[in-house]
């Protein structure tokens, strides 16, 4: 079984992948993604990334338990990654210096 770093590190190493993932499957999120991106000044992968590094530090005990059940049963923990750290940074209101929409405010 994989640790949390190798998960970690699989959703790190799969970021610039991801994008182009997106846009085949969830083209409404890649969107999403972009125009976050472009409010923070950083590529779509960028922002991948720094989801990745917010969600490690910032996220609560709540979101860590929901993000674990949902590997569980996964063919692809490293995307499930992805997509709950990216899902959990594009509804970040509560901390306004890592949100996207401190750049809108």
């Amino acid at each position: 079984m994989n640790t949390l770093g190798d998960l970690l590190a699989a959703a790190r190493g799969s970021a610039g992948g991801f994008q182009a993932w997106l846009h085949r499957f969830e083209p409404e999120l890649a969107i999403q993604v972009e125009q976050a991106a472009g409010q923070t000044r950083l590529s779509p992968t960028g922002y991948v990334r720094a989801a990745i590094a917010d969600f490690s530090r910032l996220a609560s005990e709540e979101d860590w338990a929901t993000l674990m059940s949902s590997l569980r049963d996964s063919e692809d923990p490293g995307m499930v990654c992805l997509r709950a750290m990216v899902d959990w940074r594009l509804t970040a209101h509560a901390c306004h210096a890592h949100s996207h929409h401190a750049a809108a405010d």
